[in-house]
């Protein structure tokens, strides 16, 4: 069994668009369990970090067999999971890598598949930062015409994410 984790972003909730969108994708695909991350009272990304850990831990899934994905600071922390313990896939929509508030501005991604789907007319999270860490760890980047929310090109998502959940259970 493979489990999808799926964590929101800073302003957002576990009902939100794409969160329910992903998840809708991983319910139709067998083997896999989803399980949304809520975290509204959580105030600070520290506390949504260890708040992703401990529901890990809990639950007892081996990193290895789980897959983190995550938009904005639900990314970041997805990506920081991924270098603190190994997972099978990293799925990253406009993550908050490199932001200069966050206590980790360079993570190495330890995923054996990372892909990352990042908006041109991000005004929240700048592409350069990401595009350099796809860049570095040679990571699977696609570059969309779209703002932070990447709510235009969710049907493209959607594809990315059907074909990257076969990629991490076929490997």
């Amino acid at each position: 069994m493979t489990h999808v984790y799926l964590s929101h972003g800073l302003e957002s909730g576990p009902e939100a668009l794409k969160v329910q969108a992903l998840k809708r994708v991983v319910e139709a695909c067998e083997d896999c369990e989803a399980v949304v991350m809520d975290y509204r009272d959580q105030p600070s990304h520290q506390a949504r970090f260890a708040h992703l850990l401990a529901t890990l831990e809990t639950r007892g899934d081996d990193p290895a067999h789980c897959i983190m994905a995550g938009s904005s600071l639900g990314g970041f922390l997805s990506a920081a999971v991924s270098q603190r313990h190994p997972v099978l896939g990293c799925f990253l929509l406009a993550p908050a890598l490199g932001m200069p508030d966050y206590p980790e501005t360079t993570l190495t991604l330890g995923a054996r598949h990372t892909h990352i789907i990042h908006g041109w007319r991000d005004d929240v999270v700048p592409c350069e930062p990401v595009i350099e860490h796809a860049r570095r760890q040679r990571l699977s980047l696609r570059m969309v015409d779209d703002d932070h929310r990447l709510h235009a090109s969710l049907p493209l998502i959607l594809r990315d994410f059907e074909q990257f959940l076969a990629l991490c259970q076929t490997a």
